[in-house]
């Protein structure tokens, strides 16, 4: 095209071809890409071949260092360097999980509870008496009780009395004095256990349970 060029020179003509001067000849063809990433950039306006200065990861162009989740929500983490995207997924625990939850990218499942041979799903209310002075909870695989609070007693111990069907013990019915007096003493607690049930409102620990 009336350019002089040097023997051994190489340059680039419009329409990415390639072309170099040999022994007094030009001679060209199309210009080869090797790119040497996984995601490149598609060719740039006046460019040849994909760069890697950047990456195409699911038709979404990503800046260098940038660090993205994918769109198909499945809570992968990816980044682009040098024009390849790596990505890493949510470590989940095996098993059961603490609570479900639509957002949790784990696919675990509530655990259930056995209690006293038999098993509860997750969020469970229950009485294993089924007199209902016991209420416990199912939690992740955990079950955790409470007791009916019980009112504060005005007599001694061995005046109380748990009736059938009541949570609570109550005092038996006494005759009051005579001359009208009020007399009082410390309640003395008979019961005793190797781990006693601390319960409000009672003077005494419970140890129906052992």
């Amino acid at each position: 095209r009336g350019d002089s060029r040097e023997a051994g020179a190489h340059w680039t003509e419009p329409g990415c071809r390639s072309c170099r001067c040999q022994e007094g000849r030009v001679l060209c063809g199309t210009v080869s890409c090797s790119v040497p990433c996984s995601h490149p950039l598609p060719v740039p306006p006046g460019g040849c071949c994909p760069t890697c200065a950047g990456c195409l990861h699911e038709g979404v162009a990503r800046a260098e260092g940038e660090v993205f989740s994918p769109p198909d929500g499945n809570c992968s983490v990816c980044v682009c360097l040098a024009g390849n995207v790596s990505c890493l997924s949510p470590e989940c625990p095996p098993g059961s999980c603490p609570s479900p939850s639509p957002s949790d990218c784990c696919s675990c499942q509530p655990g259930k509870c056995s209690f006293r041979g038999r098993t509860y799903p997750h969020g469970a209310r229950f009485s294993p008496d089924g007199d209902g002075c016991t209420t416990c909870l199912c939690q992740g695989g955990e079950v955790e009780c409470s007791f009916a609070p019980c009112p504060v007693l005005d007599c001694p111990q061995e005046q109380r009395l748990l009736r059938p069907g009541q949570c609570c013990s109550s005092c038996r019915d006494s005759p009051a004095p005579s001359d009208g007096s009020v007399s009082c003493r410390r309640t003395e607690c008979l019961e005793t256990c190797p781990h006693p049930i601390r319960i409000p409102g009672q003077c005494c620990p419970d140890c129906s349970a052992g």
